[in-house]
C-alpha cells in the first residue's frame, strides 16, 4: 500500500464509508443520507443551507439526498416564521431512530479505526488532521 497522505486518507475514508453501508445494509440508506441524519440529530430543523455546509455536500445533491429521505418518510420540510422561501429539515420519529442507530454504527466503526491507539496520539492525529482541513479548506475559499 501506497504510504502517502491523500492516498492514506482516501483510502480510509472509503473504507469507512464501505464499512458504514454494509452495516447499515437493512436500513436502505444510501450515499449521503448517513451523514445528514446524523447532523439533523443534533440541529434538528437545520436549514438545507446549513446541512450542505455542514456535511459539505452541493445543494443539488443535498436536495436530491433529501428527497429520497422525505419518500421514506425520515424527514420533513417546513417553513417557519411565515418564510416561505426557506424550508427547514425536521426528522420523524423513525428519522430519530435511524439517526441514533447511525450514530452508534459510526461510534462502533472510531472504536475500531483507533483500537490499539493510545488517547495522546488520538487527541493529536485528531488536531492535526483537524489542522490539515482547515488548511485545506481556507484555501478552497
Amino acid at each position: 500500500m501506497e504510504e502517502s497522505f491523500h492516498y492514506l486518507l482516501m483510502a480510509s475514508q472509503s473504507v469507512l464509508h464501505k464499512r458504514l453501508l454494509a452495516n447499515l445494509r437493512d436500513t436502505g440508506l444510501t450515499i449521503g443520507q448517513p451523514k445528514v441524519l446524523e447532523y439533523l440529530a443534533g440541529h434538528d430543523g437545520a436549514s438545507q443551507i446549513e446541512i450542505a455546509r455542514a456535511c459539505h455536500i452541493e445543494a443539488a445533491t443535498l436536495t436530491s439526498v433529501l428527497n429520497r429521505m422525505e419518500e421514506k418518510a425520515l424527514i420533513e420540510r417546513r417553513t417557519l416564521h411565515g418564510n416561505r422561501r426557506t424550508f427547514y429539515i425536521f426528522l420523524t420519529p423513525q428519522g430519530a431512530e435511524l439517526a441514533n442507530q447511525v450514530i452508534r454504527m459510526f461510534e462502533q466503526l472510531e472504536a475500531e479505526a483507533f483500537a490499539g491507539v493510545t488517547a495522546q496520539q488520538r487527541e493529536s492525529f485528531l488536531a492535526v488532521l483537524e489542522q490539515v482541513y482547515h488548511n485545506l479548506a481556507e484555501r478552497n475559499g
